[in-house]
C-alpha cells in the first residue's frame, strides 16, 4: 500500500491564528481578530489567492508582500514578517513523524504531496532527516500545480505510479481528500497521528 501525506497541518504545525497573534500582536488582537487578519492574507488558501499564486511558485516574496499589502491595508513589512516567521513555525508533528517510520517499517511506500512555496520547500528539505524515508513527493512550486485541481493530483498518481495500487492520502483539508478521490485514492481527513492510525485499521 501506498500512503501519501500532506505537510502542513499534517507533517509540520501549522496553526495560523496562532502565528498571526505570535508576529502581528497588534493586527491578532484576540482570536477574533487573528481569524480576520489570516482571511484577510490567506484568503481561506482559495486556488485563485494571492498565496496559491505563491505556492505554485507564481510569485516572489517581495511581489507577494506588495500584493497582499495593496490588498489589505496592512503595511508590506507587516506582511514580510508573516512570510518570513512561516518557515520557523513548521515544526514536526511527533506523532506523524513516529507514524510515518511505522508504515514504512511494515513495508509500506510513503510519499508527499504538499502545496509549499519553493523556498519553503528548499529549507524543509534542508531541515529534517526523514525526507530521505519518502519514496518520492511533490511540491506545489516546483510543478507550477496546486491542491485541490486536478491536475497535481494527474501529475502524482503518474509520478509516485499509483494506478492500480492501493493508495491513502491523509490531509486536513477534506475538499483536498475529495479532490483525490476521483484519481483512485482512498482519503484520511488528518486530526491527529493517533486518529489516523485508527483510521488505518479499516483500511
Amino acid at each position: 500500500m501506498k500512503f501519501v501525506f500532506d505537510f502542513g497541518g499534517v507533517v509540520f504545525n501549522w496553526k495560523p491564528l496562532v502565528l498571526l497573534q505570535q508576529v502581528l500582536p497588534h493586527r491578532a488582537v484576540d482570536e477574533a481578530s487573528a481569524r480576520d487578519c489570516a482571511a484577510a492574507i490567506f484568503q481561506g488558501f482559495h486556488p485563485t489567492s494571492d498565496w496559491a499564486l505563491f505556492d505554485q511558485g507564481g510569485i516572489e516574496p517581495e511581489a507577494l508582500a506588495h500584493r497582499i499589502a495593496t490588498r489589505t491595508g496592512l503595511s508590506p513589512d507587516e506582511v514580510r514578517t508573516v512570510i518570513e516567521a512561516i518557515p520557523p513555525h513548521l515544526v514536526p508533528d511527533a506523532g506523524t513523524v513516529a507514524l510515518m517510520d511505522e508504515l514504512r517499517g511494515q513495508g509500506h511506500q510513503i510519499y508527499y504531496l504538499s502545496n509549499m512555496p519553493a523556498g519553503y520547500a528548499d529549507e524543509l528539505e534542508r531541515s529534517h532527516h526523514f525526507f530521505d524515508w519518502f519514496v518520492d513527493g511533490i511540491f506545489s512550486a516546483r510543478v507550477g500545480q496546486i491542491k485541490p485541481n486536478a491536475d497535481i493530483f494527474e501529475t502524482a498518481v503518474r509520478q509516485f505510479a499509483t494506478a492500480g495500487v492501493p493508495t491513502v492520502f491523509i490531509d486536513d483539508v477534506q475538499h483536498n481528500i475529495d479532490a483525490a478521490r476521483p484519481h483512485g485514492w482512498q482519503g484520511i481527513r488528518f486530526e491527529s497521528a493517533q486518529q489516523v492510525r485508527a483510521a488505518l485499521a479499516h483500511f
